[in-house]
């Protein structure tokens, strides 16, 4: 905000926050949104709007998450202000039926508060028979598409990195997934909860996606 306010003293303008927001990515205090826009025109001693980010995260309260899906579940913790964590399978009845819910690795209450944006760990059930799951085909997916999928497939995220083409926040931003491990599958092979691990880029050339052959086996 000081650096604002040296910049905008000699144009004559007036800076006022009206606003702020908790993003964890960003660090505190920092200006992510104006009102009027950058480059536009304005009269002198003009207002303009900020919204900075928040020095503290707001709090939200636990949703009761036992019982429901992990599509229930997903959506449910998104409505909160929450992300899905690990996924913890464990032998039961129903496969992805939530049996349990945590927070670093601690049972986690419905209803106690945490701060907005914290990952939600889930135990889950896995059905005997059901203990094995395909591996999606993510090249060429942002990181958001291809987190949104691993979970979908009751699989777990590893490890996220980003070839050298990957140099601000805005190729982060636009990269998507040229390379994974484990590599796609046909059929079910890999447990559930498996870590996927991923490597982005904004090459074009490294995204087109890969022939694959299916055999009789996959039929």
């Amino acid at each position: 905000m000081e650096e604002a306010r040296k910049t905008a003293r000699p144009l004559h303008l007036r800076l006022e926050v009206t606003d702020s927001l908790y993003m964890p990515e960003l660090p505190a205090g920092v200006i992510f949104r104006q009102v009027p826009p950058p480059g536009q025109h304005v009269k002198k001693n003009r207002r303009i709007e900020l919204t900075v980010n928040s020095l503290l995260p707001r709090q939200v309260s636990v949703p009761s998450l036992v019982g429901f899906s992990l599509r229930q579940a997903k959506a449910e913790l998104a409505s909160h202000g929450l992300k899905l964590g690990r996924l913890i399978y464990v032998p039961d009845l129903a496969t992805n039926n939530v049996l349990e819910q945590m927070y670093q690795g601690q049972p986690l209450p419905a209803g106690a508060p945490i701060n907005i944006y914290s990952a939600i760990d889930l135990k889950l059930g896995m059905a005997p028979g059901h203990e094995l799951a395909y591996i999606p085909m993510l090249t060429g997916k942002s990181l958001e598409a291809a987190l949104d999928i691993i979970s979908d497939h009751s699989l777990n995220i590893g490890s996220i990195k980003y070839d050298g083409t990957v140099l601000t926040a805005a190729d982060t931003l636009a990269a998507r997934v040229f390379s994974q491990s484990p590599d796609f599958s046909h059929q079910p092979a890999y447990p559930l909860g498996t870590s996927i691990h991923l490597v982005l880029t904004i090459n074009p050339d490294l995204l087109i996606p890969r022939d694959i052959t299916i055999t009789e086996e996959d039929l």
